[in-house]
């Protein structure tokens, strides 16, 4: 090998490690904030676990006493993950449709639909607490607008403050934000060949069985997504503090009461029970690993393509 050659390959490692530092350097703020907001707290949590605090003062070790209480003395444990499970169990799907159509709506080529857009996403940007206090005043009983409006037909419900009515209600104010997924969906559809709806069109396809061949198919990986975000969401929903606040976020006869609110509950609102409270997490955060498992196992269905 000659000394010019000797001298070309180490300029070109020498860029390939400024380049590979680059990449490092960019991606380090990720990292860090990953770590330090993610795995750090888990492992904390982990560790909270094993203790029983009186307070925040002091600690005690009773290894996974906690858990064991958590399953077998906590007669709350049962509502609070039925509850959340029920809510997901209807959330998930009804707003991955929901968003899926709406998106279908918005991505024709019309006059005006990009105000549609802008009006579907417009209540995703309202802060979470700002909705929740809107949803809690409509659906009032007494002088809710919902109720006034029902009450011009001479109907009327006691919505979130009805065991019959509160979980329902609940789940109809996550119609308020299929806007987010919209704008996911419809950049899903844009990486979609315009050549492929073309030949269909050839081949005398109609709208519907584009959808279901083409549109559908193609946006699975996308739906995927949606899916886990979706999933790992609706058992984390903690909203319900503001909403039916007057019964300490609970809802009437608990049934508005998750496993996020009971986590925040134990911790602060009881003493200071921060062992058992992360015990609560750490099983949440089992079973939702567990459930996105189940989902990575079985996503045969998603059709991945260039």
């Amino acid at each position: 090998m000659t000394a010019n050659a000797v001298k070309k390959r180490k300029r070109v490692a020498k860029r390939e490690t400024v380049r590979r530092l680059q990449g490092v350097l960019f991606t380090l703020p990720v990292i860090v904030g990953i770590v330090v907001f993610s795995y750090i707290p888990a492992v904390q949590a982990f560790i909270y676990s094993l203790f029983k605090y009186d307070g925040f003062k002091t600690a005690q070790y009773i290894g996974f006493k906690n858990y064991a209480d958590l399953f077998s003395v906590d007669r709350e444990t049962g509502k609070v993950f039925l509850n959340t499970f029920l809510y997901a169990f209807v959330s998930v799907p009804l707003s991955l449709v929901l968003g899926y159509l709406v998106a279908l709506l918005v991505n024709n080529k019309l006059r005006g639909v990009s105000a549609f857009r802008t009006l579907f996403y417009l209540p995703v940007i309202i802060p979470g607490v700002a909705a929740a206090v809107l949803w809690r005043d409509l659906f009032n009983s007494e002088f809710g607008v919902i109720n006034r409006i029902f009450g011009a037909f001479g109907a009327h419900s006691l919505f979130f403050e009805s065991e019959k009515t509160a979980l329902a209600t609940l789940l109809f104010t996550g119609v308020w934000g299929v806007g987010g997924s919209m704008i996911i969906w419809l950049a899903a559809f844009k990486n979609i060949p315009a050549e492929l709806y073309e030949s269909a069109k050839i081949d005398g396809a109609n709208a519907f069985t584009r959808v279901v061949k083409i549109t559908l198919p193609l946006s699975t990986p996308m739906i995927f997504y949606n899916l886990v975000l979706s999933v790992i969401g609706s058992l984390q929903v903690f909203n319900t503090f503001i909403i039916a606040g007057g019964s300490g976020g609970r809802g009437p006869e608990n049934s508005l009461y998750f496993i996020a609110l009971k986590i925040y509950n134990d911790a602060f609102t009881r003493g200071g029970r921060m062992g058992y409270a992360s015990a609560l997490g750490m099983a949440l955060f089992a079973v939702i690993g567990l459930l996105i498992l189940l989902v990575f196992k079985t996503n045969k269905w998603v059709t991945y393509t260039e």
